[in-house]
């Protein structure tokens, strides 16, 4: 060989000598060999010098989940000889049970060699013998339940460590819904006769589907402090994992024996109807003031059926806003749905409201039940200030005999003049009243208008101009105030709104005026009713016509009951 091929070679070699020296100061290590399936391990990458960026992670997807990393750089001096030596640790949680193999990465300039990790099942025992730093219990109650029945998901992380950090998985499961149940709990428990720190948490479960379900493990991923182990990084936390054993629970379906209405599995169940006149007695056209309630202990109130009542003969029904919601007692949801009612009787005499059942099935004893509200009676009274009902042919024969007959004959024969000048005085006065009313019959009848004084004209007009201009306004109550007192201006006997509506035509007005009561006792939502009530009164009032001819007198009658039927 030439001499100048020689020392070629050599300044190859003396370049390649640096890399190769480089390259084999690159180590990859475990700080554990062999661990339980959801426990984390840390795999340690140590290379000569201060820079070096993150190997490709992604050949290890298939077998462990990458949690992160942290990097440290130590410089030593040895007889005046600096050393950096760069570390980066890199937590890894490993997927499956088995014996996973880590293979070579390249990282700063070199390869790193290949390591095995030995991952077996978690062994329950070891946790209850307190030989664990952190561990996860979960439990269900009950552990058989309905379609649709609460039960009662309970996860506790025990850990004997200081942690300084942690994330604790909430369960999602396809076909049950869960929702937490209050705060989390904190206390302190023994096992194994270690003490440990406990955090426990509590999840509504309802299963929406019959079958066999599995609440898969529940993972726990934190950092913890340990100054002992020497790839603490100067007080960086050392990462770590727990996970929960998985839970099977089994789920039913409805019992054949249910009732096939709404399918209500509740620990109890309560329905009730409260309210009564607000004055002691009920009169047409005051609201009477109903509240129906529904509680269900076990059940959301999504899940409880919307409240309602029939249709009432002789009063109107205007139900208020739902008042829903659920709230937690312990360990079990709580559902309650409140309907308020206005009921408004429209005439005089009695008002019946049905009863109202619901069946549910009580869990606790495993049985079908039904919530009753008893049927209610109640006395309408005519409106106040309305003229009371005429007595009865039956009721005024009696007064007219009720004469004491017990009178000797002499006293009957001493009063007997003064009978009979009674009896003439009545009959001349009869005769003088129907020669009145004939006179007046055969007398040119005027226009009923010409009757009407200039000033009960005028004050109709200023009652209609005022409640135009309240329908222009946003105050039911002075709407339904001033439509009324125009109201009586013409018919006087007008007692309440629910009488004017019975007394107009079928059309906009009646609808006008349910519009305005809806409003005032249901505090509906009617968009637009000031221009609806201004446009349907603004030509008067759509009366109905009166059947029958109407004869008017300014005498009052000469007996106070009608013998016609």
């Amino acid at each position: 060989m030439k001499p100048r091929h020689v020392m070629f070679l050599l300044w190859c070699l003396a370049l390649l000598a640096p890399v190769t020296t480089f390259a084999a100061d690159v180590q990859a290590t475990l700080d554990r060999n062999h661990v339980e399936l959801g426990e984390t391990v840390t795999l340690n990458l140590r290379a000569s010098g201060g820079l070096a960026a993150t190997p490709d992670l992604s050949v290890l997807s298939p077998d462990f989940a990458v949690l992160g990393s942290s990097t440290n750089t130590s410089v030593t001096f040895i007889n005046g000889h600096q050393t950096t030596q760069l570390t980066i640790g890199i937590a890894l949680r490993p997927l499956h049970v088995g014996t996973l193999h880590i293979p070579p990465l390249s990282f700063a300039g070199g390869t790193t060699a290949p390591v095995d990790l030995e991952v077996v099942q978690p062994d329950a025992n070891a946790a209850a013998a307190g030989r664990k730093d952190v561990f996860l219990e979960s439990t269900v109650d009950p552990a058989s339940a309905y379609v649709g029945q609460q039960m009662v998901f309970t996860v506790r992380l025990f850990f004997a460590t200081d942690l300084t950090s942690g994330a604790l998985e909430d369960p999602q499961v396809a076909g049950v819904d869960f929702r937490r149940l209050g705060d989390e709990i904190n206390y302190q428990a023994e096992r194994g006769g270690r003490r440990y720190n406990v955090i426990e948490r509590r999840y509504a479960a309802t299963p929406q589907r019959e079958g066999r379900l599995q609440i898969p493990p529940i993972a726990f991923q934190g950092e913890s402090v340990n100054m002992a182990n020497p790839d603490a990084f100067f007080g960086n936390g050392t990462p770590i994992t727990a996970s929960s054993p998985a839970v099977d629970i089994d789920v039913r379906a409805a019992p054949a024996q249910a009732a096939k209405g709404a399918w209500l599995p509740a620990r109890a169940l309560t329905l009730s109807l409260d309210g009564g006149p607000s004055h002691g007695e009920l009169h047409v056209g005051e609201p009477l003031n109903l509240v129906m309630n529904l509680q269900a202990t076990g059940l959301p109130y999504e899940a409880l059926p919307s409240l309602s009542l029939p249709a009432l003969d002789g009063a109107t029904v205007y139900p208020d806003k739902p008042v829903n919601g659920t709230r937690v007692e312990g360990e079990w949801l709580v559902g309650r749905r409140q309907q308020s009612f206005a009921v408004v009787p429209n005439r005089a005499g009695t008002l019946a409201i049905p009863e109202t059942t619901l069946t549910w099935w009580n869990v606790v004893d495993n049985r079908e039940e039904t919530a009753r509200v008893p049927a209610q009676t109640f006395t309408v009274l005519a409106a106040v200030g309305a003229p009371a009902a005429p007595p009865s042919a039956t009721q005024a024969a009696p007064s007219a005999t009720a004469v004491p007959a017990t009178s000797d004959v002499a006293q009957s024969a001493a009063n007997t003049p003064w009978r009979l000048v009674a009896l003439a005085s009545v009959g001349l006065w009869v005769i003088s009243v129907l020669a009145w009313l004939m006179w007046r019959r055969r007398r040119p009848r005027q226009p009923r208008e010409a009757s009407v004084p200039p000033d009960a004209k005028a004050s109709t007009s200023r009652l209609r101009a005022a409640f135009l201009a309240e329908a222009r306004g946003n105050d039911a109550a002075r709407q339904a105030h001033t439509l009324l007192a125009w109201a009586r201006a013409e018919r006087p006997a007008m007692q309440n709104l629910g009488e004017l509506a019975l007394a107009l035509s079928a059309g906009p007005q009646r609808e006008a005026i349910d519009a305005l009561q809806r409003k005032r006792y249901a505090n509906a939502d009617e968009t637009g009713l000031g221009a609806r009530l201004a446009s349907a009164f603004r030509d008067g009032f759509a009366w109905q016509p009166v059947t029958g001819a109407s004869h008017d007198s300014p005498l009052a009658p000469l007996y106070p009951f009608n013998l016609r039927r």
